[in-house]
């Protein structure tokens, strides 16, 4: 403890033993410092190693093989039932014998799962379908209910289960006895016991938030619902398909559009037995009229591939006609080359016309790497123009076509006449193999297509 000078004593030989006793402490303090130190290093690389031998790079490599397995297994059974969904198109009857054919070849029969019973402690809530007032038979109002049908479907509500029962008063008419029932409502699956809420939840958690079925079969399993992953798998596979059509009506309203954002980004895919990933395709395809206040909803259209061959993109959109905002990756590039092409205003029959409309943004890119990387003037400059055009279109977002296409004549257009000089003039200063010479090439070389927005209202900037 700290002393002051009033506490120390005024004796000399008591003074040294005090300073003797307090230096033998700092020492003592000092060494116990040093100790805890070891034993918190020693401590920390005996967990090091503990976790070494329980997580070791053999148990990884397990451990990944199962979690790829899993995630392809599942692929291959949410596949196989959105196949045989649509084989089906249709439920079969609630009782069926095997056909005769079957029988006669010995072919296997599927056999129909039973029903699984759902646990008798989640809450439950009624959803009553009374029949009509009115005897179909004979047109009488007397109807005593003699019976019900109950269908239990399994629903999700967030945060918790829940059973919807599906009571079906069964009546009959006291007039002439014929029997009277509400039919039931059409369920997502024909005889499912899964509701639509907790379908789209299992979707949600594995396509948005990222959760495999095997782990989504664990959570359920702790709220006491077990549903193995082969059911989940079979469930997400017949969603896909009720959700296809809405898929392709998105596709066709994209496509309808006159104007179309389109780019793609790689995806890491796994490759079950390869121990690796592989990279795939996503495309996003976008028609959104709300920067020149057109009347159509806005939408996006995504399509996977496994690869990034041009045939990909051309065959999604050999149908639209139109303006296609896109960079210069050269798969886009056939699509702008096709003869004969169909003009809007006079209708001429051919092939459909895809004209380009190239990305300033794509261009912004190049010099404002070379200002980064060197603080390039020529280069800042360039953005500094650039910017001028963007300045512009932030005035007149959301303004009709007519209006953007009058303000760019007047205001953009001749910046980018005198930027299209500046930058010429550029190229001749600089060393030809330099990348600000690179970034300017490119610009000169899609100039025409960075050029076409200024002619249509319609047209965007960038394809940001």
């Amino acid at each position: 403890m700290s002393l002051s000078p009033d506490q120390l004593p005024d004796d000399i030989a008591e003074l040294k033993r005090l300073l003797v006793t307090t230096a033998a402490e700092l020492v003592a303090a000092k060494n116990g410092l040093l100790v805890t130190q070891l034993t918190i290093e020693k401590l920390k690389a005996q967990l090091a190693k503990l976790r070494r031998e329980k997580f070791g790079s053999s148990s990884e490599r397990i451990e990944r093989a199962i979690a790829q397995l899993e995630l392809a297994l599942e692929e291959a059974q949410a596949a196989t039932a959105e196949a045989t969904a649509s084989a089906a198109q249709a439920p079969e009857p609630e009782t069926s014998a095997p056909s005769a054919d079957a029988q006669a070849t010995g072919a296997p029969v599927p056999e129909k799962k039973k029903r699984r019973t759902l646990p008798a402690d989640l809450p439950r809530r009624d959803v009553v379908h009374a029949p009509a007032d009115v005897c179909k038979a004979c047109g009488g109002h007397d109807l005593r209910k003699v019976g019900e049908s109950v269908t239990e479907v399994l629903e999700y509500i967030p945060g918790h289960f829940e059973v919807v029962r599906h009571v079906r008063p069964a009546c009959s008419c006291r007039k002439c006895e014929t029997m009277v029932q509400a039919p039931m409502p059409e369920l997502p699956i024909p005889r499912g016991m899964a509701g639509p809420g907790f379908l789209a939840h299992i979707a949600i958690a594995k396509f948005c938030d990222h959760l495999p079925l095997y782990r989504q079969a664990e959570i359920y399993a702790r709220d006491g619902v077990d549903i193995d992953r082969g059911q989940l798998a079979e469930w997400l596979g017949h969603l896909a398909w009720l959700l296809r059509p809405l898929g392709e009506l998105i596709a066709n309203h994209v496509m309808a559009g006159r104007v179309i954002h389109a780019d793609d980004t790689p995806v890491p895919v796994l490759a079950p037995g390869a121990g690796k990933t592989k990279t795939g395709r996503q495309w996003v395809y976008l028609r959104d009229e709300r920067p020149h206040g057109g009347p159509a909803p806005a939408a996006v259209l995504y399509r996977y591939t496994p690869d990034r061959k041009g045939q990909h993109c051309r065959a999604e959109l050999a149908r639209f006609v139109g303006w296609l905002h896109a960079d210069g990756y050269a798969g886009f590039g056939r699509l702008y080359e096709i003869e004969g092409a169909r003009s809007e205003a006079a209708q001429v029959q051919g092939p459909p016309r895809v004209a380009e409309v190239a990305c300033w943004a794509h261009v912004r890119r190049g010099f404002f790497d070379v200002c980064k990387s060197n603080g390039s003037p020529i280069a800042k400059e360039a953005l500094d123009k650039i910017g001028a055009l963007f300045d512009i279109e932030r005035l007149i977002a959301g303004a009709p076509a007519e209006r953007r296409q009058s303000v760019r004549q007047r205001t953009a257009r001749p910046k980018i006449d005198e930027l299209a000089t500046w930058l010429d003039a550029q190229l001749q200063k600089i060393p030809g193999k330099s990348d600000l010479a690179g970034a300017i090439r490119y610009a000169r070389w899609r100039w025409d297509a960075l050029c076409r927005y200024l002619d249509d209202g319609r047209l965007e900037l960038s394809n940001n």
